[in-house]
Order: structure tokens, then C-alpha cells, then sequence
């Protein structure tokens, strides 16, 4: 993972936590989940980058894979899979056996294992928060990257577990309608929504200058 702390990138994403800061402001928001619509809205890159927002603030960040379904956090920070989360919420290894340094100083990772037969079991049980709570002792900010909330339900069960929530939408590929749907799930499983990140979207000539300018 290449990290430009100068980059006008970078700076989208440490605005992202200053405003996550905002949003919590009277709240201790240190349990943290990032989730989408559906697939390949970019939920997994953002919260990665999200991630090395924090640790460059000097938080002792611990980031989660908990997509058991479609786990990239591996990819992302080129780590091995070979056991992870889902390992130990089936009691097959103990916490110090998944947890990996990364090459981003103050950020640890703990990659998703291999792919369950049960993944909304694993997420359901009791173990999940009782893992959550145990990290809170070590960490300073916790960060879960969840599965798509109108996929399955595996995303509502971890974000109803967060101090907060965040839902990542692709910009000009997802109706109002599915929006607003997810919304309500998310607040039907008692989900605190602190907002959203639309991704990819596209700026006019205008406001394109305005923002390198800003960023010079």
C-alpha cells in the first residue's frame, strides 16, 4: 500500500475523519464500521485509507476485515489470509495469532481468514462482542470493514456493534431508492448512521480548480 501524505487524496480522507470526529463530537466514537449498498461501491479502499488517516494522527489503529464473504483487506496490504477474524470467532486461534503490523506506522490489521459456510452465524454470536470489547483495551480506534447492507445480513449485525456507521454509495450508480432501503435497515438493527462518503464523483471544471487551488 503506497502512502502520499501529501497527496490531495490523502487529504479527502483525513477531512473524512475530521468530520467523523464532528459528527461524534459529544460521543466517544471508537468502534467504527464502513459499509455500502452493494458491491464494488468501494467501501474497502476507503476504509483502508480511513485507517491511515488515523494512525497518521498518531491513533493506535486496528483495522478488521469483517466481509467474511468477499475479504480484500489482505490484497490491499499485500498480507497473508492463510488464518484470520474468521478463525478466531470459531475459536480456532487465539487473538496475538491474526493480528499483523503493516508497513503504516500506528496501523494493525487483522485480515478476514478463510471463507466460512456460516458467516452470518460466526457475526451473530456472542464472541463478536466479546472480541470488539477485548481489542477496545489495546486500541484507540477500532475500524470494521463490513459486507454490503442489502446483500446479506452480516453487515447489519457488525454495524449494529459500532459506535458509529459509515456508508460509502458510487456516485451516479445507485438509486435513491436503494439508498433510502439501506438507510432503513441500518436503522432498523439500531445502526448509528454518522454518514455518508460519495465516491468517485465527478466535478465540474470549476470546482475541479477550486480544489486543486485549495490544495496547493
Amino acid at each position: 500500500m503506497n502512502v502520499n501524505r501529501r497527496s490531495s487524496i490523502s487529504e479527502g480522507y483525513r477531512n473524512i475523519r475530521t468530520n467523523i470526529q464532528f459528527s461524534g463530537w459529544n460521543q466517544n466514537l471508537r468502534v467504527i464500521a464502513v459499509t455500502s449498498t452493494q458491491a464494488g461501491e468501494g467501501k474497502s479502499t476507503t476504509i483502508s485509507n480511513l485507517a491511515v488517516a488515523y494512525a497518521q494522527e498518531g491513533k493506535n489503529v486496528l483495522l478488521i476485515d469483517a466481509d467474511l464473504r468477499h475479504p480484500s483487506q489482505h490484497s490491499i496490504f499485500n498480507l497473508s489470509n492463510r488464518v484470520g477474524f474468521s478463525n478466531l470467532l470459531a475459536d480456532q486461534c487465539s487473538y496475538g495469532d491474526i493480528v499483523h503490523s503493516t508497513v503504516v506506522e500506528n496501523l494493525s490489521l487483522v485480515t478476514a481468514g478463510p471463507v466460512p459456510p456460516n458467516p452470518t452465524e460466526l457475526l451473530s454470536s456472542d464472541k463478536l462482542p466479546e472480541v470488539i470489547a477485548a481489542w477496545k483495551e489495546c486500541y484507540d480506534i477500532i475500524l470494521l470493514d463490513t459486507a454490503p447492507v442489502m446483500a446479506v445480513a452480516d453487515g447489519l449485525i457488525v454495524s449494529s456493534l459500532a459506535d458509529g456507521v459509515v456508508i460509502v454509495i458510487l456516485a451516479g450508480k445507485v438509486k435513491r431508492e436503494y439508498i433510502q432501503k439501506a438507510k432503513e435497515k441500518l436503522e432498523h438493527a439500531k445502526a448509528s448512521i454518522l454518514g455518508v462518503v460519495l465516491n468517485q464523483k465527478k466535478y465540474s471544471k470549476s470546482e475541479a480548480n477550486q480544489y486543486r487551488y485549495y490544495h496547493q
